[in-house]
């Protein structure tokens, strides 16, 4: 059974409000989640599993750790139990999606996320995408209606946060057979993934991943930053020469292996303003209470100035690691050192501020 907005919101009313845990399991963007709850004054808990836990005790992210045989552990009653009698509110990010699934964080993990839950399943099915991005007047690309329609340069995606894991890009139906086949060798695919591929056209351009926050406190808004991705082995075959790829024989792939930050010409803000403002007032009528808190949405902008979206992230994405200390964005709206992380921690002193938790949490 799905846990409702009241199973959480009794839960909330439990908490003791001057002990608040930020929590959130120590993987993908968790080290400024940490850093920022530090900097707002908040206790820190980070979910570890057994045998990565270097980085974050070597940068000393938290007050209290968590150790699990794997992420999804966290279900565990026992650990859940921990996490409420700790008063812990849990920041989501792609890590937490993947590794506890959608389906136990719906139905099993009753501890209060900052966010909605609900929404998480729609940024995974590129049918409810679709439907966000077309009740919000946002251009994406054209979709191929199975492998035997591809008929133009068309990139291939398949669900879930994967980090561009098993994505290609090909121009045929033959070719496609070839490079599931190639991924399938590689261990990223399963052959049932072939039913599960959403194909649509290649667009040509630049990449800009555009992170927003929306906070039902102040019923706005913000843009905090934006960034391009490191993709391996794409980003390594561009810089040889054309005749010595075609020699190479290798096939690009789609991998993230990090973020870089990117600022777009002042021109394109009214654009990106209006894509967040629209994406998050339909969301809200379509998947109450809507894109509380962190969201991203990723884009290309082709040469006729326009941006072209592909997928949301409808929590907080790994691009926000690339502004730690702050962005150009967040520098405007809040000075130095506004992270994702302390925005969340910042949406938290204001809820227990004005005794509103239960409208930021799900």
């Amino acid at each position: 059974m799905v846990i409702s907005k009241e199973d959480i919101n009794q839960v909330i009313s439990k908490y003791k409000k001057k002990k608040i845990t930020i929590c959130t399991i120590a993987s993908h963007s968790s080290l400024h989640v940490f850093r920022g709850a530090y900097d707002e004054g908040f206790r820190r808990c980070a979910v570890v599993a057994k045998g990565r836990e270097v980085p974050y005790q070597r940068f000393k992210s938290a007050d209290e750790y968590i150790f699990v045989d794997k992420f999804a552990d966290v279900l565990e009653e026992e650990t859940q139990k921990k996490l409420r009698d700790m008063s812990a509110i849990i920041v989501p990010h792609g890590s937490f999606v993947a590794y506890v699934g959608l389906d136990r964080i719906e139905s099993d993990f009753r501890v209060p996320i900052i966010g909605n839950r609900n929404i998480l399943r729609w940024e995974a099915e590129r049918e409810r995408v679709t439907k966000l991005f077309e009740a919000a007047n946002i251009r994406k690309p054209l979709k191929i209606n199975g492998p035997d329609k591809i008929d133009r340069p068309c990139m291939v995606k398949f669900p879930g946060a994967r980090g561009g894991r098993g994505y290609f890009v090909t121009d045929s139906p033959a070719g496609f057979d070839e490079k599931m086949k190639l991924m399938i060798g590689k261990g990223w695919l399963t052959p049932e993934d072939r039913a599960k591929a959403h194909i649509e056209e290649y667009v040509a351009g630049d990449i800009y991943c555009m992170h927003y926050f929306y906070s039902p406190l102040t019923k706005e808004v913000e843009l905090l930053g934006m960034d391009r991705r490191h993709e391996a082995n794409i980003d390594g075959l561009v810089r040889i020469p054309a005749k010595d790829q075609m020699e190479a024989g290798l096939q690009p792939t789609y991998v993230v292996t990090g973020n870089f930050p990117i600022v777009a010409r002042e021109s394109l803000l009214d654009q990106a303003f209006g894509m967040g403002d629209r994406l998050a007032e339909v969301a809200e009528k379509m998947v109450a209470p809507g894109l509380l808190g962190a969201f991203c949405i990723q884009t290309m902008c082709t040469d006729n100035l326009e941006f072209v979206a592909f997928e949301i992230s409808a929590r907080q994405d790994g691009g926000t690691n690339t502004f730690m200390n702050g962005s150009p964005y967040s520098y405007l709206l809040y000075g130095e050192g506004m992270s994702m992380g302390r925005r969340y921690a910042l949406e938290i002193k204001r809820a227990i501020k004005e005794d509103r938790l239960e409208d930021i949490v799900t």
